[in-house]
């Protein structure tokens, strides 16, 4: 995570890009982490595309780079249009989840929704809630230890839903602007 995504925000936007950066650094298989406001807003990516430029168009490689003394990896192949895989793709595929999983414990009166887990054979996606209604997801590797990937979750959700107030989302909402 680079500074240059983070001058002009407050020091509590900042510490929550801090710690979502060391979310994907830290965590073993994570490829990249978005929050999204409860409407679906993109609020904060683990994506250094998006943090530094506004632009939703990723590298091809993700944000899984875990130091930059590894060697270099041949250019990933032209991906289309978009950002597909980047954490632009991420966010509304969290809001959709969100949504779903929402719905589906009205209809079974299951009361809150905490966390979702969807396997896949080439990568894992987690949703977890924030308590004022937003909501953190995870693009992960297949083989990543999921009770690794929920611990961290739960560590940053119980570290940011007290600090995500009215204010700092429409603060880092507007900073997210230009992805839109």
């Amino acid at each position: 995570m680079t500074a240059t995504g983070t001058f002009g925000l407050s020091s509590e936007a900042r510490n929550l890009q801090w710690l979502l950066g060391n979310l994907v650094e830290e965590v073993p298989g994570v490829h990249s982490v978005a929050v999204v406001s409860s409407d679906g807003l993109l609020l904060l990516s683990s994506d250094p595309d998006i943090q530094n430029n506004g632009s939703g168009n990723a590298s091809g490689n993700g944000s899984g780079n875990k130091g930059a003394s590894a060697p270099a990896a041949a250019p990933a192949p032209p991906r289309g249009d978009g950002p597909r895989g980047s954490t632009a793709d991420l966010a509304t595929i969290v809001s959709g989840i969100g949504s779903l999983t929402i719905g589906a414990a009205r209809l079974m009166d299951g009361g809150g929704v905490k966390q979702t887990m969807v396997a896949m054979d080439e990568g894992s996606v987690f949703v977890m809630s924030i308590s004022d209604g937003s909501l953190l997801g995870v693009h992960a590797e297949p083989d990543c230890d999921m009770s690794v990937v929920a611990y961290h979750m739960a560590l940053f959700v119980g570290r940011a839903g007290h600090v995500l107030t009215p204010e700092l989302r429409s603060e880092l909402a507007k900073s997210m602007e230009g992805v839109r």
